[in-house]
C-alpha cells in the first residue's frame, strides 16, 4: 500500500517540502506519495482526525495552524511543547505524536550564519507565530541573554513571551511594540536579525526600512528567496541568509521521523534547488503582517 505523507496549511500551494520530500521517497525507493491539503483553520480537528488512517506515514504543518495542532496530539516531543508549536506529525498506531524539527533547522541555519565568530548574545526576531517560537527557542538554547520580539499585535509578541517564561528565567526576553524607531534602537544593540514573518514572500516589500540596519548586523530571513530585506541588508554590509538551510534540514529530521531512514540531505537540497529555479518560494513561519505605510 502507497503511504501518504501530507502538508497542512493555508495556503500550500507555494510550499517547497513536496518537491523536497517526494525526491527523497523517490531516491530511496520508499513506496510514499506527498500531498498539499489546503485546510482552514475551521477543518483543522477534522483533518486531524483523517490523519490517524493506515495509509499516513505521517505530516508536515504549516501556517497557520502550527500553535493550534498542538493541541489536537496525543502526545508532543519536548521541543513541541517547549514551542507550543508542531510542524511534523508521526503515528504511533491510532495516536498522533507532534514535533518541532523547526527548532533542529533554525540551528544550522543560525551556525551557518554565525560561522566561525564567536556565537552572538543579543538578537531582534520579528513575528510571533509558529516560525518565530521555533526560533526563540533556539536562541534560548544558544545561550542567547537579550531577545526582543516585535509583532505588528503586540498582544501575540506577549503571548509569546509569556510562553518561554520559565525557560527564559535567566535571560532579557520581551516583547515590545512595532516602531519603527524602538526597533531601530534594538538593532543598534543585537547581533543577530530573524524575520519570521511573510514579509516580502509575495511581493518585493521589506518589513523594517533599509536605513535602520547596521553593517555588523547578521541578517536571517525564513522565507526562501532573497527578498528585499535581505538586499537592504547585503547593501549595509550585513552577512546575510535566507530560509533555505532551516527549511532543508526541519525536513530532513521529518523525514527521518517518518521513515527511521538518514535523510538523503543532497537529494533533497538539489530538489529544492530545482523548484526555486522554477520561481516557487515560501514562508513557513507567520502569516503577513500589515505595516502601515503612513
Amino acid at each position: 500500500m502507497t503511504k501518504r505523507v501530507v502538508l497542512i496549511g493555508h495556503p500550500v500551494a507555494h510550499s517547497l517540502s513536496g518537491a523536497m520530500q517526494q525526491a527523497a521517497f523517490d531516491h530511496l525507493e520508499i513506496d510514499a506519495r506527498y500531498e498539499l491539503w489546503d485546510r482552514l483553520p475551521a477543518q483543522l480537528a477534522e483533518t486531524v482526525a483523517e490523519l490517524r488512517g493506515e495509509d499516513i506515514l505521517g505530516a508536515n504543518v504549516t501556517i497557520p495552524h502550527k500553535e493550534r495542532v498542538a493541541q489536537l496530539m496525543d502526545r508532543q516531543t519536548d521541543e513541541a511543547h517547549a514551542t507550543g508549536a508542531v510542524n511534523t506529525l508521526t503515528r504511533e498506531g491510532k495516536k498522533l505524536v507532534g514535533h518541532n524539527t523547526d527548532v533542529a533547522g533554525f540551528k544550522v541555519a543560525l551556525d551557518r550564519l554565525v560561522g566561525r565568530q564567536k556565537m552572538p548574545r543579543q538578537a531582534v526576531v520579528l513575528g510571533a507565530g509558529g516560525g518565530a517560537r521555533a526560533v526563540v527557542y533556539g536562541l534560548i538554547r544558544e545561550g542567547f541573554q537579550r531577545v526582543v520580539v516585535f509583532n505588528r499585535h503586540l498582544h501575540r509578541g506577549e503571548q509569546m513571551v509569556k510562553h518561554f517564561g520559565r525557560s527564559a528565567s535567566h535571560m532579557d526576553l520581551r516583547a515590545m511594540p512595532w516602531h519603527e524607531s524602538i526597533i531601530e534602537a534594538e538593532l543598534a544593540k543585537a547581533k543577530v536579525l530573524v524575520n519570521a514573518t511573510s514579509i516580502g514572500l509575495d511581493d518585493d516589500t521589506s518589513p523594517i526600512p533599509a536605513e535602520i540596519l547596521t553593517p555588523d548586523l547578521l541578517v536571517l530571513d525564513l522565507i526562501y528567496r532573497q527578498t528585499r530585506l535581505l538586499r537592504d541588508a547585503a547593501a549595509a554590509g550585513c552577512a546575510t541568509a535566507d530560509g533555505e538551510l532551516m527549511l532543508l534540514h526541519q525536513g530532513a529530521a521529518a523525514f527521518t521521523l517518518w521513515t527511521g531512514q538518514p535523510a538523503p540531505i543532497e537529494v533533497m537540497h538539489e530538489a529544492l534547488r530545482l523548484a526555486r529555479a522554477d520561481g516557487v518560494g515560501s514562508a513557513e513561519g507567520e502569516p503577513g503582517i500589515v505595516v502601515p505605510t503612513a
